[in-house]
């Protein structure tokens, strides 16, 4: 009969602590690139699907609302190859995530016309933005570009 090995709670902490240390050292050293464009790449998919989810409760009302689920392909794509590509994470990542910078930018322009459009507008904020379209929301697809963007700025892991 073979016996299976369980690692001690010591272990498994030396083990966890070395990870954090190792993920630490590489970001203080500014080589992250390849981490932080899988994260991209992940990020903008739960983001996306999240804007999706919104965006069909609200009927796809204006057809702005269809924009972030067209550019988060290229995203995820160029992501992807940035993991496995210094060309990737130099060339397309910035080019796409700036893209997806763009269009988060733009939708908090078209929250706040939403709310702006409301039944007394701005003037009745404290009802209209709780109500409206959520202002700070496409804040989250600006981030999520903005891991892209900073991903091409920084050096790859080895």
């Amino acid at each position: 009969m073979s016996r299976i090995k369980t690692a001690s709670h010591g272990e498994v902490l030396g083990e966890a602590t070395y990870i954090i240390d190792k993920i630490v050292s590489e970001v203080q050293h500014g080589t992250f690139e390849r981490s932080l464009s899988g994260l991209t790449a992940m990020a903008a998919l739960v983001t996306t699907a999240e804007i999706y989810v919104e965006h069909y409760r609200a009927s796809f009302g204006n057809k702005m609302m269809w924009s972030p689920i067209l550019v988060t392909p290229p995203v995820v794509v160029a992501g992807i190859g940035g993991i496995f590509s210094r060309r990737w994470a130099k060339t397309w990542l910035p080019l796409t995530a700036g893209i997806y910078t763009l269009n988060g930018l733009v939708g908090e322009y078209y929250h706040a016309r939403g709310v702006a459009r409301r039944p007394g507008g701005w003037s009745l904020a404290s009802y209209n933005v709780p109500m409206g379209p959520p202002i700070l929301a496409p804040g989250l697809m600006t981030i999520v570009g903005f891991l892209g963007l900073l991903a091409a700025l920084l050096r790859r892991e080895r």
